[in-house]
């Protein structure tokens, strides 16, 4: 079974590997860039928060309560 919408990022991912010959630090580069072209037109960006669990609707906290609870098999 295949799912149009991960067949998309996957092809998008691709599509950026590709145009970075898959060099991570060439794609850090171009988003470093990206960033202080924003950050000169006035654009104030917002750095990740470092606490998770200060986010408790965030992803990365939901992951983790899933995780949990997949662990000791209690639904979420």
């Amino acid at each position: 079974m295949s799912d149009e919408i991960i067949d998309e990022v996957r092809a998008i991912k691709e599509a950026i590997g590709a145009k970075f010959n898959y060099d991570l630090r060439a794609l850090f580069v171009e988003i470093k860039r990206g960033e202080a072209e924003c950050q000169a037109k006035g654009m104030n960006l917002v750095p990740p928060s470092t606490n998770a669990a200060s986010l408790s609707n965030s992803a990365l906290q939901r992951g983790k309560v899933r995780r949990l609870s997949e662990r000791y098999h209690t639904p979420v």
